[in-house]
């Protein structure tokens, strides 16, 4: 069977994480602590993005949101540079993460994509969050698909077959898109087709996956080049 829908992972992917976090970072705390390196901290911070949710994931939490898990990794963020924030700061800090750019080709790509394929994120990002980059990047899915929906983060099979039961489909008909090798093998062990997108510069110049680490159907150099593998 062809591919039906095309399913992404968002932040590296889709989004510059590093480079949004860091510039609200500057903008929110620069004036209080002149020379904050935002990058720094944008780094400090995904550093406890996979701990946080694997409290949830081996079932040693209830299910929270990226928001809850952003805010309470934030604090101990903030302990590790010495920075004191108000309420406010520090609920503006948190939503940096809704406030990300998408690299430059994907709204482009992902209209020529849309034009053949279902599209749907499936990201460890909750639906507020999706919505959010969706419409800061002018962003249209078919579906807002994930964890929120599965209730489960990523690397969690439930998550994957959630999104390809929702979608009407085989799993070997939805291509997963990722430019982290581990979401999509773990894509694959669930059946789903996948396609690696090089992020060279996710983790700041130099410091990404520009090849796959683990087999996919696709390699991709950017999303245009997928678009263009795909007939789109």
């Amino acid at each position: 069977m062809p591919i039906r829908a095309l399913v992404f992972d968002v932040f590296g992917t889709l989004v510059d994480w590093r480079s949004g976090v860091a510039r609200e970072v500057e903008r929110l705390l620069g004036n209080d602590h002149p020379g904050l390196d935002g990058g720094s901290v944008a780094d400090a911070w995904r550093a406890r993005y996979q701990p946080s949710m694997e409290e949830i994931r081996a079932g040693r939490r209830a299910w929270a949101d990226l928001d809850t898990l952003h805010g309470e990794s934030l604090d101990d963020v903030l302990g590790q540079f010495g920075l004191s924030v108000s309420p406010g700061v520090r609920y503006e800090l948190v939503l940096a993460w809704h406030r990300l750019d998408a690299w430059p080709e994907v709204p482009g790509a992902l209209t020529r994509l849309r034009e053949r394929f279902l599209l749907a994120p499936l990201s460890n990002g909750h639906v507020a969050l999706m919505i959010a980059l969706a419409r800061r990047n002018r962003i249209a899915w078919d579906a807002i698909l994930g964890a929120e929906f599965a209730r489960d983060y990523k690397p969690k099979p439930e998550v994957y077959l959630r999104a390809v039961q929702a979608l009407g489909c085989r799993p070997a008909d939805v291509l997963m898109v990722a430019c982290h090798s581990s979401d999509l093998a773990a894509a694959a062990a669930c059946g789903l087709s996948t396609a690696h997108v090089a992020r060279p510069d996710e983790h700041g110049p130099g410091r990404g996956e520009i090849k796959p680490e683990a087999p996919v159907d696709f390699i991709a150099a950017d999303l245009s080049d997928l678009a263009r593998q795909l007939n789109a």
